[in-house]
């Protein structure tokens, strides 16, 4: 391809790469042309190329690791997972929708859950707000959640539409209660014959159990959820640095900088 006057360099490359994208020659997951290489193919410089590729991540075209390259997606979101972010806002980019079928709204006695009475630090009380719900892109299900909450918190989001707001938006926007952090930990799991109903997915499919509790100021727990996500519709990309000796600070002892939750679309 040769590069034509009037036209900004870094679009024309920008362009050629994402025909080639389109057109099937370069295919999904595939590494790009080093930007050495195309530096070298175009002859421009390397900050024209870098401008180049950041208009194809911008447009999620393509995703990029830091020293490995830059890779086709597969029509894939690609969202940081390192800010605390609720169903709706994880889907932002995505193209999808989001919207939820609430299942169920019960108090229920969690007297004999020492496990959740723990993680809502309620141990002084045996009752909880529990409500389940199928989280869905376009229509389709995504994920199944189970959500705990202490009474107090539980009473003030009843009433409010739960298919079309989150827990989030409900207690920062009407009741002024930020949530500032969340605790994560993921698992393997299977679909049971309760999941496999809601998530539409045949018994025993593999899914990803994602355990988190949410937590407003003063480190008080707002919830304990369960989030099953079908491995189809959902991926998460991790970034992690090697500790090493030489970088290494007091105010930095984790080497794990970037999770990032991937929605795709089934071929």
């Amino acid at each position: 391809m040769d590069l034509k006057e009037g036209i900004p360099l870094h679009k024309q490359i920008s362009d050629w790469l994402k025909q080639e994208i389109e057109s099937g020659a370069l295919t999904s997951d595939e590494k790009l042309p080093s930007e050495n290489e195309l530096s070298q193919k175009f002859g421009v410089s390397r900050v024209t190329v870098r401008r180049a590729l950041q208009t194809l991540e911008n447009e999620q075209l393509i995703y990029r690791c830091q020293g490995l390259g830059s890779f086709v997606t597969d029509q894939r979101t690609h969202q940081s997972f390192s800010i605390l972010n609720d169903f709706s806002e994880e889907l932002e980019g995505s193209g999808m929708e989001a919207s939820s079928k609430l299942i169920s709204f019960d108090q229920v006695d969690i007297a004999d859950r020492r496990d959740l009475l723990s993680y809502l630090d309620i141990e002084n009380k045996t009752i909880a707000v529990r409500l389940e719900r199928v989280r869905l892109g376009d229509g389709e299900p995504i994920a199944y959640d189970i959500t705990w909450m202490p009474i107090f918190y539980g009473q003030l989001i009843e009433g409010y539409d739960l298919e079309q707001t989150t827990i989030f938006q409900i207690l920062e926007d009407e009741f002024d209660i930020p949530i500032e952090k969340g605790c994560y930990r993921f698992e393997a799991s299977a679909a049971d014959e309760k999941l496999s109903k809601h998530l539409q997915v045949e018994p025993h499919t593999p899914l990803l159990l994602m355990n988190r509790i949410s937590y407003t100021i003063g480190e008080k727990p707002v919830y304990y959820q369960q989030r099953y996500y079908r491995n189809d519709k959902m991926v998460f990309e991790i970034m992690a640095e090697r500790r090493s000796s030489k970088n290494t600070s007091s105010n930095d002892n984790l080497p794990f900088k970037e999770m990032v939750p991937v929605f795709r679309e089934n071929k």
